[in-house]
């Protein structure tokens, strides 16, 4: 189950204000410039992926996508799994989250060889965070499902970009090209700051 991290209760307040505003239930759009949802999540292993934590050693990329299995979602997964080592260098963690378990994400994992931190989300909290939960009616009946969505977050808990129909090699090359973009500048705000020190 997700659980809101506090920080400290100014942070917390901000953070919340700005994503739970809501408009016929729902939340608030993310952007470039708004704070993260902070949260907590078990991955396939049942261990506990705390993004505050996570975000004191590097950059965040945090994708959401509908279910394991599905051919999009594979094809995502295995993308980023396959460019780990770009990743890495941009000083990026990649963590996929959907609504399936620990133990799906486990057989997923395995099953084609992932190397990224699945994230379980059966209770759709952190979905609802980020506003990619979403609720229609198909044929009279309430579907809910899970809109595909890649947000880059920055060290200082910031959204850096938001991507949108994630799956693609281009939108792989987009997502590494702002990475790349994000570690140039922040490579060169400490040098400046190491020459006006």
């Amino acid at each position: 189950m997700a659980r809101l991290m506090e920080l400290d209760s100014n942070r917390s307040q901000r953070t919340l204000s700005s994503v739970q505003s809501t408009t016929h239930g729902m939340v608030a759009e993310l952007t470039t410039g708004s704070p993260a949802p902070l949260f907590s999540l078990p991955d396939a292993d049942m261990e506990m992926f705390d993004l505050r934590e996570a975000l004191s050693r590097h950059n965040v990329v945090l994708y959401f996508y509908p279910r394991d299995g599905m051919p999009s979602s594979t094809q995502q997964s295995i993308l980023y799994s396959d460019h780990e080592s770009e990743f890495m260098d941009c000083d990026a963690e990649v963590v996929g989250v959907s609504l399936d378990d620990c133990l799906r994400h486990a057989d997923f994992r395995d099953e084609h060889g992932l190397s990224m931190r699945l994230l379980s989300d059966e209770d759709a909290e952190a979905c609802r965070l980020y506003g990619v939960w979403h609720q229609q009616e198909i044929g009279g009946v309430p579907k809910a499902s899970v809109q595909r969505k890649t947000f880059i977050i920055r060290r200082d808990g910031v959204i850096h970009r938001v991507f949108q129909d994630a799956g693609s090699r281009e939108h792989l090359a987009a997502v590494l090209q702002s990475l790349k973009e994000l570690t140039r500048s922040e490579h060169g705000n400490r040098q400046e700051h190491r020459r006006n020190a």
